[in-house]
């Protein structure tokens, strides 16, 4: 399902909001859509941009669901089917993609149905036609939030991945590159050979098909394709790019082509996940060379530190913590909390079925997702969703000498102001587990569990005990 059909479905169901009033990308359409709630919203007139700014489209878990057509509930087995069974793109759709680079004009139309995202190629382009947003004053300048960048690594394959881009010129972005994952890896292997030495090709996707931009922000194992993963998810058609040799999803809004430098330049401040201010770092360029686009395209806004950016961050890390987990204990859920900015804290439920169990869950969990910092593991009969009964479980089932679990000196996410940082290295943090599963004092299990149980009242009728009038129902 592209956007425009999640979109469609949505209209359908109540969810979107129009504004037909003209709103200005720097600063005011960011707050603009932080009032609104992040629903998702289609801008009808935005200022120097002919075509629709959308945001909020995945700032709830039931666009997610719509997105792939299951159930709100069935998001999470969804996805872990998906990376465990990722299902790779068969073929590519016809496209403009052949290998050379067409010569048009500013603004060409070229007529390709079956490759939405090539329907216009532009060769003379000006980055600054496009509206991309300024959130903040302070920011080191207007940043593409939205971006799925596609590179192929050629000793692990290709790769999807976000990454923030500071706009910076004409034609240029500086761009986030997090030290060890995948896209920084191959930018640093980039070697002589090839069309350009030392540069890396990558396309950047906006407004791609929310399967894919779920599967962009999973980080499976190196030589996973994300790709596959979203083609698992819902039927992804790709077209090769224009002029890399690149498959894109062929039913993206807007792509970038180009090249990653080796060459470094500031980028930064920038508002991230936690809503703290990332300072400023130097990143590489990257240098577009055309732009593609479908006709009348939709780009699409995202924003920093809010509700859309921290699920589209955190859901997808849900799949691969499980996966860990239940490789070491029988895992039945895994909740990113809001608390934690949707990357630094979770919650996992098991079924607990040795003694050792907490403590092998919550270091499996710390190989699922290596930003996480706290982790909180509990039984089956605590809601992992309602933090309550997680602090519940913790006052009545923990105890620090015995289930308290830190470890010191591990990799960390940039994202933590706390942690250590030092420049062109990951980040290193401490990392705490809380094992708030019922003890086993005995081999076989806890000898009473009635101990840590909580108990319920049961159902009344109250209108046996109302006058009619009173509240009765």
């Amino acid at each position: 399902m592209d956007i425009r059909s999640f979109l469609a479905a949505a209209e359908a169901r109540g969810w979107v909001r129009h504004i037909p009033t003209t709103v200005d990308p720097r600063l005011e359409l960011a707050g603009v859509i932080h009032a609104l709630g992040e629903e998702p919203t289609v801008f009808d007139s935005v200022v120097g941009w002919s075509g629709r700014v959308v945001a909020g489209l995945c700032s709830r878990r039931r666009h997610f669901a719509l997105a792939l057509g299951v159930e709100e509930e069935e998001l999470l087995p969804t996805l872990v089917r998906a990376l465990r069974q990722p299902t790779p793109p068969v073929g590519a759709l016809p496209g403009q993609g052949d290998g050379h680079i067409a010569q048009v004009g500013t603004a060409p139309s070229i007529a390709m149905p079956q490759a939405p995202c090539q329907q216009v190629i532009i060769e003379d382009i000006d980055l600054r036609r496009l509206p991309i947003l300024t959130h903040f004053a302070e920011d080191g300048g207007p940043y593409v939030t939205a971006g799925v960048a596609i590179i192929r690594d050629p000793e692990v394959g290709r790769n999807l991945a976000f990454h923030r881009l500071m706009l910076v010129g004409p034609r240029s972005f500086t761009v986030r590159l997090v030290e060890g994952r995948g896209t920084y890896n191959a930018w640093r292997r980039a070697r002589a050979g090839g069309r350009r030495p030392g540069f890396l090709p990558m396309a950047v996707c906006i407004g791609a098909p929310l399967a894919v931009q779920l599967a962009a922000a999973m980080s499976p194992a190196p030589g996973v394709d994300e790709m596959a993963i979203a083609n698992a998810l819902v039927p992804t058609p790709v077209v090769r790019a224009v002029g890399l040799d690149l498959e894109i999803p062929a039913e993206s809004e807007i792509v970038l082509e180009g090249y990653l430098t080796q060459e470094l330049g500031p980028e930064g401040p920038f508002v991230d996940l936690t809503r703290t201010r990332d300072f400023v770092r130097q990143q590489p360029y990257f240098v577009v060379e055309r732009i593609t686009h479908r006709r009348d395209p939709l780009y699409q806004a995202l924003l920093p530190g809010g509700y859309e950016h921290k699920l589209l961050m955190g859901v997808p890390r849900e799949p691969t913590i499980f996966d860990a987990v239940q490789s070491v204990c029988p895992c039945r859920d895994v909740v990113i909390t809001p608390g934690g900015g949707y990357w630094l804290h979770a919650v996992v439920q098991i079924a607990k079925t040795s003694p050792d169990d907490g403590r092998a869950a919550i270091e499996a969990a710390f190989r699922g997702h290596s930003s996480l910092k706290h982790v909180v593991v509990v039984d089956e009969d605590v809601d992992p969703h309602n933090m309550e009964e997680v602090e519940w479980a913790i006052a009545t089932r923990f105890q620090a000498h015995r289930d308290l679990h830190v470890f010191q000196d591990q990799p960390s996410s940039s994202l933590d102001p706390s942690a250590q940082h030092i420049p062109g290295q990951k980040a290193r943090t401490s990392k705490m587990g809380l094992d708030a599963t019922i003890h086993w004092d005995t081999p076989s299990g806890p000898s009473r569990v009635v101990d840590y149980q909580a108990i319920s009242y049961g159902q009344v009728d109250l209108s046996h005990y109302l006058p009619k009038g009173k509240g009765a129902t």
